[in-house]
């Protein structure tokens, strides 16, 4: 843990802008992911961890851009990855908490917010959180994605009525698999598309410094699992069941065998005894 403290990623002028209200600090500790992808990000407040992240996304927006003939307009896409050595910031509440991450001298910033509550269910009060809000700014006019955009600008794309990533209170969120959040843009209401993958994520009740609570698997890795386990399971049952049959076939055999013959023809009786 002591190696995480040490990659701190401060905003200028540093220390100051990287501490939030509540002496909040935030953690960039992207370079410690095997996967060049995957970024993980750390909120702090008042040196306890309050917020972990760890996923990699990418941004499938489409523009304008004119044609050969100069009149007519065609769409293009821009495929935008989340930066590593982004900038963040953060905040943390008892049921609110927000993650805001901004690359490529801010041209691409994307905010997360979190939001726990509770429920009646039939088992009594519940509580769980979610992502309840995903904002992402990007800037047509920014030349590593975008090729001669129409009306370069900054454009702003949201969710509406967004509820992803339910989980349970005092567990963390996990998905392998890839999964697709539809946001609607500024632009002419495009539709953009956030790519998720390889998520690890908790925003509320971490017990540890650094320690993510136990994982509630998404339903499609939940999915996956049984899919790798069943024929596992099966290859089990069946393998039991000959077990069981060759078992019964021979106390059968040795009890069958050990019992005295009684000659059909009455004629052999008289060689018995």
């Amino acid at each position: 843990m002591a190696a995480h403290r040490r990659m701190r990623i401060c905003f200028r002028p540093c220390p100051a802008a990287a501490r939030l209200a509540a002496e909040q600090e935030v953690e960039n500790l992207s370079g410690l992911s095997p996967n060049p992808e995957k970024d993980i990000f750390v909120v702090r407040e008042n040196r306890t961890t309050c917020l972990m992240a760890e996923f990699a996304a990418k941004f499938i927006v489409p523009y304008d851009v004119w044609a050969s003939n100069y009149v007519d307009l065609i769409t293009e896409q821009a495929d935008i990855p989340l930066s590593r050595g982004a900038e963040m910031k953060g905040k943390c509440g008892t049921n609110e908490s927000e993650l805001e991450l901004s690359w490529l001298d801010q041209a691409y910033t994307l905010k997360l917010s979190f939001l726990k509550e509770g429920h009646n269910t039939s088992r009594g009060p519940e509580a769980s959180w979610k992502l309840s809000r995903i904002q992402f700014t990007y800037d047509t006019s920014e030349r590593t994605y975008f090729k001669d955009a129409v009306s370069p600008g900054k454009h702003t794309a949201s969710s509406h009525r967004l509820s992803a990533l339910v989980t349970p209170a005092g567990r963390s969120y996990e998905c392998q698999a890839q999964q697709t959040i539809s946001l609607v843009s500024s632009d002419h209401q495009k539709s953009v598309q956030l790519l998720l993958s390889e998520v690890r994520l908790q925003p509320f009740d971490i017990p540890a410094d650094f320690v993510f609570s136990e994982e509630h698997k998404c339903p499609v890795d939940q999915q996956e699992q049984l899919e790798e386990t069943l024929p596992l399971i099966l290859g089990l049952i069946l393998g039991l069941v000959i077990v069981v049959t060759l078992g019964i076939y021979h106390i059968h055999h040795k009890l069958t065998a050990s019992q005295v013959q009684i000659p059909r023809d009455r004629s052999q009786y008289k060689h018995m005894g």
